[in-house]
């Protein structure tokens, strides 16, 4: 029998990154977060651990973390990201910095194995100077045999949903690192229509709201997703939703709209999520739609880490 191997999950959200590993037989140990919002959603739907809401540089790592065998950290994007201010380590307002802490616990608690997941934009921010940093000191700092690559929700996880991560995997043993390979491509086969409910309550219609009128003319397809962009409306052309977003909550162009027989919608929090590859019986607690909003737009795409998870596996038990 193969044993169980253990997970630390940092910032961990509402559970994403913990709910790919799980399903691919890891068990966690620990869980962390800032954020108190994400902790009534975890907690709803995991046993123990429950989620611990601490800023991450307080956590007294020797006396407060057990052991593990990998480290997994959807870490703070906003500071990398294409649509954010893009300053890097400079950032410590979005969590730019907070590779550090990651760092930090590599070092002390020296597991076998980290994944960590990021925006695209990684891989490109400060002309590569930022991701070579992180190279530097992950491969020459920290002795860890890594691996990266892109990896697009519609592409690698049959959701349809175009939505673009790297995933960072390292090891400690240059044989396993070597031996983990990413997964392939595969056929996208669902429609984003599997994942939208028709029913939905009036809020989230618009069809006695101000911008009804100017875009009604041009959301004219049930077998479209469409978004506002401030000034006009933008088709999506390979039938997917769009990149979900943290902000989504609060409007403006980033809200992915549709239309059906009852008329033209945005998406409900539970649909994003649903989009991002949660199971349909995945709870969501009494809060305002922005928080739900922000908290599936911040998550990962739940098939496309466990694909992850699974290599990872196969490689820790050779």
């Amino acid at each position: 029998m193969k044993r169980g191997f253990k997970t630390l999950d940092l910032f961990a959200g509402v559970g994403g990154i913990r709910l790919a590993f799980e399903n691919a037989g890891f068990k966690t140990i620990f869980a962390n977060d800032h954020d108190k919002t994400c902790k009534e959603t975890y907690d709803l739907n995991f046993n123990e651990p429950k989620l611990t809401v601490k800023d991450i540089w307080k956590i007294y790592i020797k006396e407060e973390i057990p052991d593990f065998d990998v480290l997994l950290a959807g870490f703070p994007c906003q500071a990398f990201s294409i649509a954010g201010k893009q300053n890097g380590f400079k950032d410590k307002e979005t969590g730019g910095n907070l590779f550090f802490s990651i760092a930090r616990i590599l070092g002390i608690k020296k597991p076998q194995a980290f994944m960590l997941e990021n925006v695209k934009n990684l891989e490109s921010h400060n002309e590569g100077n930022t991701f070579k940093f992180i190279k530097n000191i992950l491969e020459k700092r920290l002795k860890y045999h890594i691996k990266y690559k892109v990896l697009n929700s519609m592409t690698h996880g049959n959701i349809p949903q175009n939505r673009e991560r790297i995933f960072i995997v390292g090891f400690k043993d240059k044989n396993k690192a070597e031996a983990f390979e990413f997964p392939k491509e595969i056929e996208l086969t669902k429609s984003f229509k599997e994942f939208v409910n028709g029913e939905a309550d009036e809020k989230y219609y618009y069809n006695d709201k101000p911008l009804y009128s100017r875009i009604k003319e041009d959301i004219n397809s049930e077998d479209t997703v469409y978004q506002w962009r401030r000034r006009y409306v933008r088709a999506n052309k390979k039938g997917v939703i769009p990149t979900l977003t943290a902000n989504m909550g609060t409007g403006g162009h980033n809200v992915p709209i549709i239309k059906n027989e009852k008329g033209i919608r945005k998406l409900t929090p539970k649909e994003c999520f649903m989009l991002q590859g949660f199971d349909k019986d995945f709870k969501l607690p009494e809060l305002a739609d922005s928080y739900l909003y922000h908290q599936a737009g911040n998550s990962v795409t739940v098939p496309v880490v466990q694909r992850v998870a699974e290599e990872m596996k196969r490689v820790l038990s050779l």
